[in-house]
């Protein structure tokens, strides 16, 4: 049986230099999935909704009019001015099915986080969004796995942070959004982010 192509990440690392807060998922879905050519593109993972409840009480904020699509572009304005920089943990991966489960993504080559990190030196916390971002990013640095909704602390390069381990904004992930979304309001509100 032929091994699956490896797909190299498509976009480039969102990475505000003011940035306080680094969210890292797995991997972005098969572009056919893709509402925006921007992070969390699928209409089922509900990210934006999140933001959108928890930052502007509307969980449709970054739809556009026929609610068929998520804007990249209010998006990226509210990462720059909120300082959040974004990218995956996975720079390239084989699809070992046709569908965007993590649970079915092979990771062939896992993203420099430390580089990442160096880049945003003002950073003070890292957010994963899903387990395998979880498990690639404690097999680099040394911090403790929080439970999900929560956080563990950890020093980088003589920097104190924190990593949150936030519930997966997959429609896969069975919790409902507004219970999601609070689990998120929680790491925003310690952040003085909201």
């Amino acid at each position: 049986m032929e091994q699956p192509l490896v797909e190299k990440h498509p976009l480039a690392p969102f990475l505000p230099t003011q940035a306080k807060l680094l969210m890292l998922g797995s991997f972005p879905p098969q572009k056919k999935r893709w509402s925006m050519d921007f992070y969390y593109p699928n209409l089922n993972n509900d990210m934006w909704r999140i933001v959108g409840m928890l930052f502007f009480d509307n969980k449709d904020y970054f739809l556009n009019e026929s609610r068929k699509a998520f804007c990249a572009d209010p998006i990226i304005h509210f990462l720059e001015q909120r300082g959040i920089a974004i990218f995956d943990t996975a720079t390239s991966i084989r699809r070992l099915q046709d569908n965007a489960s993590d649970k079915f993504l092979e990771v062939v080559e896992p993203t420099d986080i430390a580089r990442l990190l160096r880049e945003l030196p003002q950073c003070k916390a890292i957010v994963t969004t899903g387990q395998k971002a979880t498990d690639i990013l404690l097999q680099q640095l040394s911090v403790a796995e929080p439970k999900v909704g929560d956080f563990s602390e950890f020093v980088f390069e003589g920097r104190a942070m924190r990593l949150y381990r936030m519930p997966s904004s997959s429609r896969a992930y069975p919790l409902a959004l507004v219970k999601k979304a609070a689990a998120y309001r929680i790491m925003f509100q310690d952040l003085q982010m909201l």
